[in-house]
């Protein structure tokens, strides 16, 4: 009689520690997201949108911004108020407009300096200038200040309100939808994306589980950085961060379930196979995000503030995305095992797949990895040449900048307001040219100014003057107020004066910049320095320009090295590195057709193709990453050209699936009526369904056969006999 078989069961100790472990670690993340879940709709509170705020330190118009408070005595945002009507302005209804314009210090957060309201020359529309107190609710201020005035103008008379507060309000308002439709469009087309690759239910919702858990954690770092004053934080910056954390946590949740369904069908035990999905999915979702984060953290190097904020704002957000798909995502398959796939529920058949030999047989992937084998060269280079027409378009690209007032593309007061200024005043009015110069210099510069042909006329800050203000002439500073009242004495500041120009063309137009860097060259010799609203886009422009120069040559560096390290090689990662300039090229090239051609768009932000440079060859890395991780892991068993068969038919799907995925969430972007999001959302999207498609299923994969083994020189693998 043989003696009773006893079946094998985990100790009790290492049970708890299955159940205990997924457990804490969900705990956790579900503390942290749900303190970092309300503040949504408190970013506000820590952002902003004010271009001077993000101005190299070093620049002409930050030092003027600096100085500027202390001679106008407080840092208020001046809103232009422009009234017109089609025919000649009557007594009563100048006197109605400016007592209505008086009327607005009574609204909450406008300063005491109202201006009396300023008739135009053809008496056809007044201006008057409104101060707005910089910690004031820009965006309610001006509403409110539009809304008085719009309901006290008499019949046929159109008000408007423009300048610096009505343009920054514009923005504010662009901005608006970013917590709530720009998040719901991109988590909702992520979820139908994620339904029809799993045909399940339960599995998205936990993959978007893990997206946006990773998201309210990473804003609960970076929000309470921002209170600190660590970081700079702008609309921009906070709408690339969503889009950016919950397109790469997915990518990286979808690469993590391929590895655990792979596992499944070999594995009986759940625990067994989240931790063979852990070791087959850490190296290439930490190799992934580290090269993302390495791209970002290059922004540092910018002279731009607006550009060096985003990359550690950018790195957090990745380095939660990581985090996530390796600790949250794993915990949850434990809790939920096959039941995660259902109705589509993996089959534990471990002798079906020792005959597939590892890797799908049919299907379409299967298939064109033997395209591939049969065809590589032919399809690298007909790839090559297709990818090389299309950057073509590049040089079609206007990337100079654009005014302030074609920033925002849905309708804009502050844009119709700026046109009607400038057809009964000088266009500049209200957005004057600052110039810095030394006292005993005054008069030279003010000469300067009165000679240049963009210039109206030239006025000096001078407190002891009843509009702040002293006219200059070639005669010296002017006397205002009673007749026979001697000059006022101009502010002085450190030894300087701040004189300031109106400008005869909007202070956002080409011919204003023309005027200022004019300015700029003739007053070299009276160590004047010149800022404004004009000059801010000009240094704005010129440090974004700097930048690309600087930065997208170290970046390529960077990754390259990465891969190195990653791959053990140097032909495979420089070849992948052509593969994405190349691909990055073509997105911009055919961008550059679109914005011209179709979507009729003024130009572009010079750091539009840096921004896009940053996320397509950062991003697109990522599915270099999982390919070739795949392909060398296969390579070391089958050889380099078996092992690119079986790494494309078995990676195919899941980088597809990432692909569309990540594209979708930046096209998300264009929803926010900002030209610049509009443009990088179309840019990005483009490129990686680009990179997706034909790239990573086409051009990687028939160059890196048709080259054999030694694209992994110099390492073992290039000399295996395979």
């Amino acid at each position: 009689m043989t003696a009773p078989q006893h079946v094998a069961r985990p100790h009790r100790p290492r049970r708890l520690l299955r159940i205990l472990l997924p457990a804490l670690i969900i705990l956790g993340w579900l503390v942290a997201a749900s303190l970092g879940g309300p503040l949504f709709g408190k970013v506000d509170e820590v952002s902003s949108n004010d271009r001077t705020a993000y101005l190299p330190s070093s620049s002409d118009s930050a030092r003027v911004q600096e100085l500027q408070t202390r001679f106008a005595g407080s840092d208020e945002i001046p809103a232009i108020v422009v009234a017109a009507s089609g025919h000649a302005l009557t007594d009563a209804q100048r006197t109605t407009l400016s007592d209505a314009v008086a009327a607005t210090t009574g609204i909450e957060g406008v300063g005491d300096d109202v201006s009396p309201a300023l008739l135009s020359e053809d008496g056809k529309a007044v201006q008057a200038f409104v101060p707005i107190r910089s910690d004031a609710d820009l965006g309610d201020v001006v509403a409110e200040i539009r809304s008085s005035l719009e309901k006290a103008a008499p019949e046929g008379v159109h008000v408007y309100i423009t300048g610096p507060a009505g343009f920054s309000a514009d923005l504010v308002a662009g901005f608006a939808g970013i917590d709530g439709i720009l998040l719901g469009v991109a988590l909702a087309a992520v979820f139908v994306i994620l339904v029809l690759v799993y045909r399940s239910l339960l599995l998205p919702v936990v993959v978007l589980l893990t997206s946006l858990f990773a998201l309210c954690t990473a804003l609960l770092l970076v929000w309470w950085l921002a209170k600190w004053g660590v970081l700079l934080l702008s609309g921009q910056t906070q709408g690339i961060l969503f889009i950016l954390v919950i397109g790469a946590a997915t990518d990286y949740a979808l690469l993590f379930v391929s590895r655990f369904r792979e596992a499944l069908r070999v594995e009986q035990d759940r625990a067994k196979a989240v931790l063979a999905a852990w070791k087959g999915s850490f190296e290439p979702i930490l190799a992934s995000g580290g090269t993302v984060i390495a791209g970002l953290l290059c922004l540092l190097l910018s002279d731009l503030k607006s550009n060096s904020a985003l990359g550690p704002v950018a790195a957090i957000g990745i380095a939660f995305a990581m985090l996530s798909a390796l600790t949250l995502l794993p915990a949850l398959l434990m809790a939920f095992g096959r039941a995660a796939f259902w109705p589509r529920r993996p089959v534990y058949a471990p002798e079906a797949v020792a005959a597939e030999g590892g890797m799908p047989s049919t299907g379409v992937w299967a298939r064109l990895a033997e395209l591939i084998r049969r065809r590589s060269r032919v399809i690298w280079i007909a790839t090559t040449l297709v990818l090389a027409l299309g950057t073509l378009g590049v040089v079609q690209l206007d990337a100079s900048g654009v005014p302030q007032s074609d920033l925002v593309l849905s309708s804009s007061q502050a844009r119709d307001g700026q046109k009607v200024l400038g057809e009964h005043f000088p266009g500049g009015s209200g957005s004057p040219v600052q110039v810095l110069v030394a006292r005993d210099s005054l008069q030279d510069a003010a000469d300067v100014l009165l000679a240049d042909k963009g210039i109206d006329g030239v006025t000096v800050t001078a407190k002891d003057s009843p509009s702040g203000a002293a006219p200059v002439t070639e005669d010296g500073v002017q006397p205002v107020g009673r007749p026979g009242a001697p000059a006022p004495a101009a502010t002085v500041v450190e030894g300087d004066v701040m004189l300031q120009g109106t400008l005869t063309a909007a202070a956002d137009s080409t011919t204003a910049e023309d005027t200022v860097r004019r300015l700029r060259t003739s007053l070299e010799g009276t160590g004047a320095v010149v800022g404004g609203v004009t000059a801010t886009a000009i240094d704005t422009n010129d440090a974004s320009l700097h930048d690309r120069a600087l930065i997208i040559p170290v970046i390529l560096v960077v990754i390259m090295l990465i891969l190195m390290m990653l791959l053990r090689a140097i032909v495979a990662p420089v070849l992948l590195i052509v593969t994405t300039v190349l691909s990055f090229g073509t997105a911009m090239g055919v961008s550059a057709l679109v914005f011209n051609g179709i979507l009729r768009f003024p130009g572009a932000d010079p750091a539009v193709p840096l921004y896009g440079f940053v996320f397509l060859v950062a991003l697109g890395i990522d599915y270099n990453i999982f390919l070739m991780t795949r392909v060398r892991e296969e390579s070391r068993l089958h050889g380099t050209r078996e092992g690119v068969r079986r790494g494309l038919a078995i990676t195919g799907g899941v980088i597809t699936s990432a692909g569309l995925v990540l594209a979708t969430t930046f096209a998300a972007l264009a929803v926010i009526p900002i030209l610049f999001l509009a443009q990088l959302a179309f840019i990005v999207a483009f490129g990686v369904l680009l990179d997706t498609f034909v790239v990573r299923s086409l051009l990687v994969p028939a160059l890196v056969h048709d080259v054999g083994r030694a694209v992994w020189w110099p390492s073992k693998l290039s000399r295996a006999e395979r």
